[in-house]
């Protein structure tokens, strides 16, 4: 990703956006929080060519077996490196251009009702491939299971220790830090909303895809939810319907970019859905003039 020389106005995470359009800045100051300004996009996805191209990447791949959750995660990336206004935020009314491409999830320590979470932050180049974010996701899955506490719960544990008054207290003083870009970065280092996207894999615990809100706090810009794999019928142009395994994904998208940008986005991550060579698999690859 491209870097640029900081400017007076630009956030340690983000620049500001001072070529916006008159549209885009008066939204900004009309809709000044993301959760007043979002979208919700639903996409059913045909996993024949996903589920071949699984097969063919864990015939190597026994320890830690690819999964749709781990193509996903990849394509989501592509995405935003390919088109970067779905890389913007709004803080404090203002257009943000975040500096690098990043993830994050929750990992349950164990899988039961009272098992600990865990959160995970995976900090995209734009080099990557999917063996990469592979790779990537193994080394956070494991340290999250592992005893050690990743810094963002960390600091959410010592707020819950102190005399309620008090963590209130310094938790809107938090917020206002937040609203300013001046949040110590060890108390976000692992905030799953500080990233370019949330992934909720859903379909892991055999739950249907569905909506979820953007928050306030943080800049996150994307809430991706996955849900259960399922066989449906998929209809052809002529009318005619075949049963095929499909996948739901529930996009939460905040509106700091236009309709026009997220169709686009949609025909690159399908295009990198529909292929079966492991070499195209690659964030930057694609030409961006889909």
């Amino acid at each position: 990703m491209e870097t640029q020389k900081k400017r007076r106005g630009d956030r340690k995470d983000g620049r500001l956006m001072r070529e916006l359009d008159s549209l885009h800045y008066v939204t900004g100051i009309l809709y000044p929080n993301r959760c007043d300004n979002e979208a919700y996009i639903s996409q059913r996805i045909d996993l024949t060519n996903m589920n071949a191209y699984i097969a063919k990447k864990n015939e190597t791949e026994t320890e830690f077996p690819y999964t749709m959750f781990h193509l996903v995660l990849a394509a989501l990336m592509k995405t935003i490196t390919l088109r970067p206004k779905l890389n913007r935020f709004i803080v404090n009314s203002n257009f943000y251009q975040r500096n690098e491409v990043s993830a994050s999830f929750v990992v349950k320590k164990q899988f039961s009702d009272k098992g600990a979470e865990a959160l995970a932050f995976l900090h995209c180049k734009d080099e990557y491939t999917l063996s990469d974010i592979h790779d990537y996701i193994r080394r956070q899955v494991t340290e999250c299971r592992s005893d050690k506490v990743d810094p963002s719960t960390g600091a959410m544990d010592i707020l819950n220790r102190i005399p309620r008054f008090v963590s209130k207290a310094a938790i809107h003083f938090l917020m206002w830090l937040d609203k300013h870009g001046w949040v110590p970065a060890d108390i976000i280092a692992t905030d799953p909303y500080y990233s370019s996207v949330v992934i909720s894999n859903l379909g892991s615990i055999k739950l249907k895809c569905g909506y979820h809100h953007l928050t306030n706090w943080g800049t996150c810009s994307l809430f991706c939810i996955i849900g259960e794999k399922a066989v449906r019928p998929i209809y052809a142009p002529d009318g005619t319907m075949t049963m095929k395994e499909t996948l739901d994904l529930g996009l939460t998208p905040s509106r700091s970019s236009i309709s026009a940008v997220w169709w686009r986005a949609w025909r690159t991550m399908r295009r990198s859905w529909t292929t079966t060579s492991p070499g195209t698999h690659r964030a930057g690859v694609l030409s961006a003039s889909l």
